[in-house]
């Protein structure tokens, strides 16, 4: 249940334009970030651009399965709307 509702969420960022996804389109991305989520399985890469993201303030976390609640081979997610963010903060 708590997955159901994540993964609505998710995938209601990614629709509205709301999510940035994958290291190359977040490494170097200036503006407001509200979010960033890692798959604990990530790359190097990724996990590079995850810890710098938090460095910046950004709030961090890293997922068990994140492609697996996403649908899609997504390894790592950041949110620009603070709204969606927060629902989706609420169930991790």
């Amino acid at each position: 249940m708590q997955n159901d509702k994540l993964s609505s969420y998710i995938g209601i960022a990614m629709q509205a334009g709301y999510a940035v996804i994958g290291s190359d389109n977040l490494d170097g991305y200036n503006k407001k970030l509200y979010l960033v989520l890692v798959d604990e399985l990530a790359g190097k890469s990724s996990k590079k651009v995850f810890m710098r993201l938090c460095e910046k303030g950004i709030e961090g976390y890293e997922i068990n399965g994140l492609d697996k609640i996403i649908g899609k081979n997504i390894k790592i997610i950041a949110f620009k709307n603070k709204g969606l963010s927060e629902e989706i903060k609420k169930y991790l």
